[in-house]
């Protein structure tokens, strides 16, 4: 799988722990950045970059770390079929992909230690979506982003 991954200055150690997990698994790794704690970035051109390179298929899924990780899925979510989730524990990360089809994992990295990054990226990359009644609510996330009422 190719993953794309970015992190601000909070959060480039835990981009560096989980991109090097992720090769020792066989992924192919996208790093988009930052790459030095000292460099002081505005997350939002990461969160764009990254879901630019998921929509375009240039990249399977993406992972953004920021230092809550709050601010990036808001601005994740800003990027037409972006359907980011901010996970920071291993039951949110199995339902964002399980009902939400979630294609961008976000975490924060001054709210959850790196071992259990470690997990919840495990656990967000092996659970696959179920369909069902849950692509109804995925259709419904997708009208809503072409500015289509659901009332």
């Amino acid at each position: 799988m190719r993953i794309a991954i970015a992190a601000d200055h909070n959060a480039v150690s835990m981009k560096s722990r989980l991109a090097a997990w992720l090769t020792q698994r066989g992924h192919q790794i996208d790093d988009r950045g930052v790459h030095d704690a000292d460099e002081v970035a505005d997350y939002p051109p990461l969160c764009a970059d990254v879901g630019s390179q998921v929509v375009n298929g240039a990249d399977d899924f993406g992972v953004i770390l920021g230092g809550s990780g709050c601010g990036e899925q808001i601005a994740a979510n800003k990027i037409p079929g972006i359907r980011a989730a901010l996970c920071h524990c291993v039951f949110t990360a199995e339902i964002a992909r399980a009902h939400n089809d979630a294609n961008v994992l976000v975490m924060g990295a001054k709210v959850i230690a790196p071992d259990l990054a470690e997990r919840i990226l495990a656990v967000w990359l092996q659970t696959r979506f179920k369909g069902g009644r849950h692509q109804l609510r995925v259709d419904q996330i997708s009208a809503l982003e072409r500015g289509e009422s659901l009332v």
